[in-house]
């Protein structure tokens, strides 16, 4: 198969599986008699995302933002804390049991708490849990990629004269660059989810979490799935984009680059 076509049926496939998924979920409304309670029509949740695009959209930026500071503070936290960790051991050691528990906390019990510690008037009780959210990925992924190296690969740096810096940005950083952005792309779609979780629970009105709370209580069944349909696309959106610079930075990562 050449390539074109290659690239062509990985996109038409998904496209293809979408459209029969939707044809079968109106079949299972219109036909089938399935009631609005439990799943309402693609046709009535189209016309709910119309009618309130405006406030779709305001929500969408705010759990975007949301998500997106949680994803800096935590993928950032994430990688200078896995420095640390792989340039000494004994910070390794202290820091495994907190990653651990970080990476088990049930963010359904910690978003109220948060929500109320920050206060009913910001969002950074909602920063927080996406920042936490995104910080184990990054950090384990990090760690992974700074002890990629060898001794062979470090005795060979030494044996040219290279600066610890040199033998950072020649060797340690192409290295784990891979990991680091595979942690990125991991913690973008989580930054997201934790972000509407927390939304959900409280804290100021505004998000597509809360909106799906309050249009599911209002029994206002179509336009919660709109908000939901708006959460997905917001995801999809923040995976593509860091799978997008993962492959950018690849490519331009030197030849040679461990993997």
């Amino acid at each position: 198969m050449a390539p074109s076509t290659a690239r062509a049926a990985r996109v038409a496939a998904p496209v293809v599986v979408g459209v029969a998924g939707l044809a079968v979920w109106q079949l299972l409304v219109s036909v089938v008699g399935v009631s609005e309670y439990l799943l309402p029509s693609p046709a009535e949740i189209w016309t709910e995302l119309r009618e309130n695009s405006a406030a779709i959209r305001e929500a969408t930026w705010i759990t975007g933002g949301n998500s997106l500071a949680g994803l800096v503070v935590g993928a950032v936290l994430g990688v200078v804390l896995a420095a640390v960790a792989a340039w000494a051991r004994w910070v390794d050691g202290m820091l495994a049991p907190v990653v651990a528990g970080v990476a088990v906390v049930p963010i359904v019990a910690l978003a109220p708490v948060l929500n109320s510690m920050f206060g009913a008037d910001n969002q950074y009780g909602r920063r927080a849990i996406a920042a936490l959210a995104a910080f184990v990925p990054v950090f384990l992924n990090t760690l992974r990629g700074l002890r990629q190296t060898t001794p062979l690969h470090r005795d060979l740096m030494r044996s040219y004269a290279a600066s610890g810096w040199q033998t950072f940005r020649r060797l340690t950083l192409p290295s784990a660059a891979p990991y680091v952005l595979t942690g990125v792309r991991v913690a973008s779609s989580l930054a997201v989810i934790s972000a509407l979780v927390a939304e959900y629970f409280g804290g100021p009105r505004g998000g597509l979490g809360a909106f799906i709370s309050t249009s599911a209580a209002t029994s206002a069944y179509a336009r919660a799935w709109a908000y939901v349909v708006a959460a997905i696309v917001l995801g999809l959106v923040a995976f593509v984009v860091a799978a997008l610079l993962e492959q950018t930075v690849q490519r331009r990562l030197p030849a040679g680059a461990l993997r």
